[in-house]
């Protein structure tokens, strides 16, 4: 098995097991910084499914957003003090970190 066909099994595992999870209460009107949690998800969630469904790959503005999604989560998770909604976005995380992984880079673009 190829490193990219496990990278898309291992994604879209993760995937199934998060869509299992209630989005929490405790993030439900949250905001930190001005950033939504629930839209970080919705984007996040967008391109993880645009990229499942493309084998691997996703356009270069799907690419950006989710790269841009994952740094506004990186500053968004230490603000988090729910244990259950930290986890969540930790979750959420890895699954964007773990889809990120072999994206190109978005040097010299804007």
């Amino acid at each position: 098995m190829s490193e990219s066909t496990e990278q898309v099994e291992t994604a879209d595992r993760l995937w199934q097991e998060f869509r299992q999870e209630p989005f929490p209460d405790s993030l439900r009107h949250s905001t930190f910084g001005g950033t939504h949690v629930w839209l970080l998800e919705l984007d996040i969630a967008g391109c993880v499914l645009r990229w499942l469904d493309n084998s691997g790959t996703l356009d270069s503005k799907n690419s950006v957003l989710l790269k841009s999604s994952i740094a506004d989560l990186d500053r968004v998770l230490p603000e988090i003090n729910d244990l259950a909604g930290a986890q969540y976005c930790q979750r959420l995380h890895q699954l964007a970190v773990l889809v990120s992984r072999n994206l190109p880079s978005n040097r010299g673009t804007q």
